[in-house]
């Protein structure tokens, strides 16, 4: 799966909570949230403050439209795993439960 076959993908099934997402498509998205974000953060930086303003609500925007896909991604690569969804709650726990969230979505996908 390709950079922005991945993106489409996630953004296409925003609202589909059950299946299985592959490693490429999660990790993929993640990379384009977070180059979004880095590069909202420079535009920021780097205009005047009316624009910076225009910018960071555009931040936030995108930041509200991707949340619910994300997280559909992360229970589908749950799912891909041999997990349930609800362990992504795991989060939640301080410290550990990120890091062996993150763990989770980088092991392989389990064969059938």
């Amino acid at each position: 799966m390709t950079f922005s076959q991945a993106v489409s993908s996630v953004y296409k099934n925003y609202a589909n909570f059950k299946g299985k997402s592959i490693r490429s498509e999660y990790w993929y998205f993640v990379l384009f949230t977070l180059l979004v974000n880095i590069a909202s953060g420079f535009l920021s930086a780097l205009l005047p403050s009316g624009l910076a303003t225009i910018i960071a609500g555009a931040s936030l925007l995108f930041a509200i439209v991707s949340f619910i896909p994300s997280l559909a991604v992360t229970v589908r690569r749950l799912h891909d795993i041999g997990k349930s969804g609800w362990w992504m709650l795991i989060c939640f726990v301080p410290l550990i439960g990120i890091i062996v969230l993150l763990f989770w979505m980088a092991t392989p996908s389990k064969t059938q």
